[in-house]
Parts: C-alpha cells; structure tokens; sequence
C-alpha cells in the first residue's frame, strides 16, 4: 500500500491507503458551494470511464442507507450532482437493517456512499467491504460523505457520547450509541475519522478516543469539506478544515490544515 503522511512538529501521522481516489467528506447538507467537495471525485470517474472507452459518462454506484426517507434524499442528492457533470447514477437505496448485495459495485467508475446513522452503513455495507476494496485498489474513486467517510477506516468511528460515565462530546451527535464505539470499517485508510467536527462538536470525540487509547489518531471534518487521499500529498478543498489528532508522548496533539496548496508535504 502507499504510505501518505501528515507531517507534525514532532509528530508525524501516517496514512496508508489501499489504491487512490479516496474523498472524505465531513457532511453538511445541502451544498453551500459549487459542489467543490464532489467535483474532484465525479471527474476522477469520468477520466476512468474514458480509459475503458465509455462515452456516455461515468457509472457511479450512490448507496444511501435510510430509515424511510432514502428515495426522497437520493433525489436530493441526484439533483445536486447533476450540476457539477453528466453521469450514469446507480441508486443503491436500502432501509436500516438491509444488506448491499455487492455485485451491484461491479463495473463501476466510482462508488459513492452518503450519510445517515453511521452504524446502520457500516452494518448494511459489511458484505461489500472486500468488494470495496478491491475496486479502490483498481483505481475506482471513493467518495464518503458524513456517515460515508467515518466507515472508511480500518477501525471506524461509529458513534457514542461517553466514555464510562464521563461526557466527551454532545449527545445530539451520538449516533444512538452511549459509549465511544469503534468497529470494523472498510479500511481504505488506516486511522479514525470523525465528521462534522465543528459544527457538531464532534473534535472533543475524536480527542477523547485518542487520549483513551481507544486509537492512535484521526482526523475530524468539517461540513462542507473533503480530505483527498490520493497518490501525492493528502489536499482539503471545501469551505472548512480537517483536523488531526496525534498521541505524542502521552499528549493529545490537535492541529487543523484548510484548503491546501501544492506543497509536496504538509505541515500541521
């Protein structure tokens, strides 16, 4: 796998990541820009539909996992794209509880997975974690929104408020769950994300996993951002930053970078 950094002032967090094009976007509905957290993602899958000789535009496999309401976002969402580009959607639309069949990511150009109840994705996306992967590691982009972009991770992030009886975060953000919970996620990248970190106060959850131990560090998104992991150095674009969180010597280290520049390294 390649091996990505985030270089600190000691600390240096790495993250590897299996293939490119992985597009972690903190959340935040509806879109208060030009679509600039999906741009970049529709036009890695349309170069790769080009190469296998398709002219019709890019198939992009968007799977929403709802508790009743996943047609009506998914139009929403439809809507949305269809601003920024041309492209063939393939609505994955499943209710909490239910499980993606994961031959319907087979001769996709990108794979999309939006927000909602952070468990009810992992749970539902479990049979095609594999399948994810091997498409990522073949140069299909990912892009995770909110819920989305928490799964990607080798040990994901999946929700709560406390640890023990100490509260870490607001409960409004909990994800149902009392308990900092991480679980098996997709594993496209090697450390924990959070999303919706300022907005929802999440960074004090991030923060407290890591002093706990409960992991070794992470990164928390805003709304309306994406941290792109690529096969050059790791860029933000959106309207807000990407903090990371680092155990160093015993201490929580947090730091946030915005929008980025083209610089080979980026310090934190």
């Amino acid at each position: 796998m390649d091996r990505l950094s985030l270089v600190g002032a000691p600390a240096r967090i790495g993250l590897s990541s299996v293939g490119v094009g992985i597009h972690l976007v903190g959340g935040g509905w509806p879109p208060e820009d030009d679509g600039a957290v999906y741009r970049e993602f529709l036009s890695e899958a349309a170069e790769l539909a080009l190469r296998e000789g398709r002219l019709e535009g890019p198939r992009v496999v968007i799977v929403l996992v709802r508790d009743g309401d996943a047609p009506e976002k998914y139009a929403e969402l439809r809507a949305a794209l269809d601003l920024i580009t041309e492209f063939e959607p393939v609505p994955v639309l499943l209710a909490e509880g239910r499980l993606v069949d994961p031959r319907v990511l087979v001769g996709s150009h990108g794979i999309l997975v939006w927000g909602g109840l952070t468990p009810a994705y992992r749970d539902s996306l479990a049979p095609a974690f594999d399948e994810i992967r091997r498409q990522v590691s073949a140069g299909v982009p990912y892009l995770g929104f909110s819920a989305g972009a928490a799964i990607a991770s080798e040990q994901a992030l999946l929700g709560g408020w406390k640890i023990g009886e100490v509260e870490v975060s607001p409960q409004e953000a909990s994800e149902d769950l009392d308990e900092i919970t991480l679980g098996e996620g997709i594993g496209l990248i090697d450390l924990a994300v959070d999303v919706h970190a300022a907005q929802w106060g999440t960074l004090s959850r991030l923060i407290a996993a890591t002093e706990a131990g409960l992991t070794d560090s992470g990164v928390a998104i805003d709304e309306h951002t994406a941290l792109i992991v690529g096969d050059g150095p790791l860029r933000v674009v959106g309207r807000g930053s990407v903090w990371t969180v680092t155990l160093v010597d015993g201490a929580v280290r947090v730091a946030t970078m915005g929008e980025l520049s083209d610089d080979p390294e980026l310090d934190v």
